[in-house]
């Protein structure tokens, strides 16, 4: 078995342009995975590339062989790493000594938000990569239907990002768009109520109906929402608050909406079938 010991390997110098540049996983259309619930987790066709550092390797040999053996018509390239080598290209201060390569995850323009009642996130130049990881977190437990993000947003496929969604990255649809404004302009024309989340919000978040088709815009942590985007809201709405605190996180100011509406759509859902 060989084993990388340099990190002056091509491979490993590739790995680490492809964890810190976003322009490198763009370019190949690839992200980094790490982590072993995150490696299980992700979608067999999507993994392109597998690499373990020695110790991890020799505790769950087993598993990387059988795991390699159930894909023996799309085997994925596998490569052992020095223990050094894998801590040198790993993104967390505790690495678990597994990442892998994967495809990024494609979807139609339309994938985000295209049920019969959709619940939609509308997000508008987010920074943080833990934040944006969250509220895809969050958006999948209260049943958000799509994400949809302006290329001003942190790159869903940061390292950070991925890490934080924990595993929600698979399965939630999401969308980037040239245009944001547009795309809240379709959703409108699309019968979908557009709240903002927004200082100068007159009514209570828990005073509106989420019952219908509705989407949520999400502004950027410091500056809030954008004012062109602000303008299109069908309706401001605030989150009261005591004491001085004027604003919330804004992973947590989206997690109170949704599940606001989420619990909105249960009541309604009991009510009909009690």
């Amino acid at each position: 078995m060989n084993i990388i010991t340099s990190t002056s390997n091509a491979k490993v110098k590739r790995l680490v342009n492809l964890k810190k540049k976003r322009r490198a996983r763009d370019e190949e259309k690839v992200f980094l995975v790490e982590g072993l619930r995150m490696f299980l987790e992700a979608p067999r066709e999507i993994v392109q590339e597998i690499y373990v550092s020695e110790r991890f390797y020799k505790k769950e040999r087993s598993m990387i062989e059988a795991y390699l053996e159930e894909q023996a018509g799309r085997r994925p390239v596998f490569e052992v790493l020095s223990d050094t080598v894998a801590d040198y290209v790993s993104d967390t201060r505790t690495p678990q000594g597994i990442l892998c390569v994967a495809d990024q995850i494609c979807h139609t323009p339309d994938a985000a938000g295209r049920e019969e009642t959709p619940q939609i996130l509308v997000l508008n130049r987010l920074q943080d990569p833990g934040n944006l990881g969250t509220i895809f977190r969050a958006a999948e437990g209260a049943g958000v239907t799509g994400i949809i993000m302006d290329r001003e947003c942190v790159d869903i496929y940061n390292p950070k990002t991925i890490r934080s969604t924990m595993g929600s990255v698979y399965r939630m649809p999401f969308r980037y768009t040239e245009n944001l404004a547009e795309a809240v302009k379709n959703l409108k024309e699309r019968g979908i109520r557009t709240y903002a989340a927004h200082l100068e919000g007159r009514r209570d978040y828990d005073q509106e109906d989420y019952c219908r088709p509705c989407a949520f815009l999400i502004g950027n942590e410091g500056n809030g929402l954008d004012q062109e985007i602000a303008k299109l809201a069908d309706a401001y709405i605030r989150i009261p608050m005591k004491g001085q605190v004027e604003s919330l996180n804004a992973a947590v100011a989206a997690s109170i909406l949704i599940f606001e509406a989420a619990g909105q759509r249960r009541r309604l859902s009991g009510s009909q079938h009690g």
